[in-house]
């Protein structure tokens, strides 16, 4: 059995521990960050004003405002503005995901995680719906739940009207999808089997595959390979793990496995990776 390994990416938190939700205006004081990532929540981030870039995963995306970005609990980010920058930032815990009974909320939520930028065409309706959930949270403990809630789906919804997605999916088939992301949302698990993810969720690997392919298109060894090969490019970017330990990390049966798996989705190896990065 491979050793535990400590994976040295910075975590940050912006909340209290009560906190479920909460909404802040952009510090105007923000210019260059270090790379970290936020283990406990959703992050959205509206820039109405600002330039530079803003890098998620290793990409780099221009802040060409209004933009809306979207950092997932897992992601390693950083800023590089240029100039003072304006706007909100919306902080989403999983337990305020978890609260809700709303199927609507989540599958919009659900909708919104497979982006990472959208450049707004119009950002004068989502902007005000920002400013409009910053006051209703801003009340006396935190304002109305209900309140919240339809600000939030209004705000999710509007910002997707501008970007594409595949058609909606039934609510059965939705929340297994919903269940293997969340699985896959802990990276310190990530687990290479498809069968292993099955079992977890109390399905076959033949139905959960189903269920991927009519949700994203996709099978669900390719949406695996996805959380997989991402933790695999945070930690060769932003730690000095070697690529065995790597391997580890992720669940390989061994360092081979893992470059072959690598170079075969990436077209390179690790290694080849981390120094062209």
């Amino acid at each position: 059995m491979r050793k535990a390994v400590h994976r040295h990416v910075a975590v940050k938190d912006k909340t209290e521990s009560h906190q479920h939700i909460k909404i802040a205006e952009f510090r105007k004081n923000v210019r260059k960050t270090n790379p970290h990532k936020h283990n406990s929540y959703f992050e959205f981030v509206l820039l109405l004003r600002g330039s530079g870039s803003h890098t998620i995963d290793g990409r780099s995306y221009a802040v060409n405002p209004p933009v809306l970005f979207i950092i997932r609990r897992e992601q390693v980010h950083h800023w590089e503005l240029d100039d003072e920058p304006e706007g909100y930032v919306l902080i989403i815990k999983k337990q305020f995901i978890d609260d809700s009974v709303d199927k609507a909320l989540k599958e919009l939520l659900l909708r919104m995680s497979g982006h990472s930028c959208l450049y707004l065409e119009d950002a004068t309706p989502v902007a005000a719906l920002f400013g409009l959930l910053l006051a209703e949270c801003q009340k006396p403990a935190h304002g109305n739940a209900e309140v919240r809630e339809g600000l939030l789906k209004a705000l999710l919804g509007i910002s997707l009207q501008q970007a594409p997605y595949p058609k909606k999916q039934s609510g059965a088939k939705t929340d297994i999808y919903q269940r293997f992301e969340e699985l896959l949302g802990h990276t310190d698990t990530l687990h290479n089997s498809v069968a292993h993810y099955a079992l977890l969720l109390n399905t076959t690997p033949q139905n959960l595959n189903a269920v991927c392919r009519r949700v994203t298109g996709e099978p669900a060894a390719s949406v695996l390979a996805a959380h997989l090969l991402g933790e695999a490019k945070r930690l060769l970017l932003y730690t000095d793990l070697t690529v065995g330990q790597i391997a580890g990390c992720l669940n390989f049966k061994d360092d081979s496995h893992f470059i072959k798996y690598f170079r075969r989705h990436i077209g390179s190896t690790p290694q080849a990776y981390r120094q062209s990065a």
